[in-house]
């Protein structure tokens, strides 16, 4: 790899947001400081020994931001946002920052799958939602996350348009309700239940919109314009009736446990039943994992109550049998 190529990796032309806001730029130092204190990446006048091949490099690149995500869990509340300074080159600004119990803006204005202008707060107030942002050009992470939500949903009993909805938002603000209604027919029909076209919605809407949810949810992206494409992460937001945000799910693939109980605990009672009440007694949501996990006090409590009720029960048919037995005894010998 020469040093011009390597230069131009990291001096790529990066936006935050939607398209239209300001950018910023990165790059690297070509000084002889630099190069004489940092790997030697073009290496022609070097013996062969010095040089580092291109595998390697990316494999360093790698490990870095492994070790940098780790980190970044224990200085922030979500997995997938390590501090920017920590981030790789060209994911400054990539990543996710919960904002639990934060309201998502009902005012903001978008355009629905038939072009007609909605609210947010036009889905608000009946039941427990799920949020997902995407773009429907995507030519990777989107397309499996919108997957991945559709096939967790039809492996929990809940239905879509019925005990909850989902709102699917386009981040890039130069689509159209056209793409969302060709992406809706074609994941509702995967989701395969009849009353989902009704409570699965597809969204498209302004700059100054989706800056503002982005903002509100804590997902952060960047466009980049030499591959027309957006870098960003992928996760869903369960939001309660009122649509405030109750929990995050991070991935392409959301357990369906996971997501039911997530539900359950954004309605506010208003689904589930008794056998959802104990799973939450003994699950917890973990903010840093984005996953439930067990609480061993609480079961450990569980477990005790439920042997004492045995146990109580067994000592109370044991007692009544041996009130029982004189008079049984007595009735034998009479006759």
């Amino acid at each position: 790899m020469s040093a011009q190529t390597h230069n131009s990796i990291f001096q790529n032309h990066v936006g935050t947001a939607a398209l239209g806001c300001p950018v910023e730029r990165s790059s690297t130092s070509s000084s002889p400081e630099a190069n004489s204190a940092g790997v030697i990446l073009s290496g022609a006048a070097f013996p062969a020994e010095r040089r580092i091949s291109r595998a390697a490099v990316l494999t360093l690149l790698t490990l870095v931001f492994l070790v940098s995500t780790a980190f970044g869990q224990a200085m922030t509340k979500g997995i997938m946002s390590p501090p920017a300074n920590m981030r790789p080159p060209r994911l400054e600004n990539v990543g996710i920052e919960q904002h639990l119990d934060g309201q998502v803006p009902p005012d903001l204005t978008f355009r629905d799958e038939t072009g007609q202008t909605v609210k947010l707060g036009d889905y608000f107030g009946r039941k427990p939602l799920i949020l997902n942002l995407v773009y429907y050009n995507c030519t990777m992470l989107c397309g499996e996350a919108l997957a991945g939500l559709s096939g967790s949903m039809r492996l929990i009993k809940f239905d879509v348009g019925k005990e909850f909805d989902v709102i699917t938002v386009s981040f890039d603000p130069r689509e159209t309700p056209e793409i969302a209604a060709t992406k809706k027919e074609d994941y509702v029909k995967r989701y395969g239940r009849a009353g989902a076209a009704a409570g699965w919605h597809f969204l498209t809407g302004p700059a100054e919109s989706i800056n503002a949810l982005t903002k509100a949810v804590g997902f952060q992206y960047q466009y980049d314009p030499k591959s027309n494409q957006f870098a960003h992460a992928t996760a869903i937001m369960v939001l309660t009736p009122e649509g405030r945000i109750s929990r995050y799910f991070y991935g392409v693939d959301f357990p369906p446990k996971d997501l039911r109980m997530g539900l359950v605990e954004a309605s506010q009672g208003k689904i589930g039943n008794a056998v959802d009440e104990v799973l939450l007694y003994c699950y917890h949501y973990d903010p840093e994992t984005g996953k439930y996990g067990a609480v061993i006090t609480n079961i450990l409590r569980l477990a005790a109550a439920a042997t004492i009720l045995i146990l109580g029960g067994f000592l109370l048919i044991m007692f009544r049998l041996e009130r029982s037995l004189p008079r049984r005894a007595a009735g034998r010998i009479t006759t």
